[in-house]
């Protein structure tokens, strides 16, 4: 249950840096283990690399700033991490699939990644009802075929 908790801090980190650096040593050390062991835990329990959940949650917020303010489009580029207005409109296309301008307009239909929260599931522990039934024996019938080709062509 521990690593449960920590994960979530992980989370947590990553939420309130989203604007900011996110260091992978630092939430490697939340997660009391190391950067590339970490980021592997990570991968394997979420289903996604961090780096990719990282831009996720960067472009939803982003995605929600332009459609809610009157920012530049580059301001808030710059503000999650982007040097160049090429850099953010790429990211930006491939998690939304239109440009950052388009989001703008009225209407526009976007992707969100909320964020990431772990719990267990436990499965089972409940009766199942079953039956083992005996069926008659059936016949199978096939044709056999020999399986060597005609190497003739690869004489010489």
């Amino acid at each position: 249950m521990k690593w449960l908790k920590q994960l979530s801090q992980v989370i947590d980190y990553i939420e309130n840096n989203l604007d900011g650096v996110i260091s992978y040593d630092e939430a490697a050390k939340i997660a009391c283990c190391s950067t590339y062991y970490f980021q592997r835990i990570f991968s394997y329990v979420t289903g996604i690399t961090l780096s990719e959940y990282i831009r996720r949650r960067r472009m939803t917020k982003a995605a929600f700033e332009l459609e809610t303010t009157n920012k530049k489009v580059m301001d808030i580029g710059l503000k999650y991490g982007y040097k160049s207005p090429t850099a953010f409109n790429r990211a930006f296309q491939s998690v939304h699939g239109v440009s950052p301008i388009a989001a703008r307009a009225q209407g526009t239909t976007l992707n969100t990644y909320p964020p990431i929260s772990f719990s267990i599931s436990v499965i089972g522990g409940e009766n199942m009802r079953y039956r083992i039934e005996t069926k008659e024996t059936i016949r199978i019938v096939g044709v056999r075929t020999a399986l060597q080709e005609d190497m003739e062509w690869l004489t010489v």
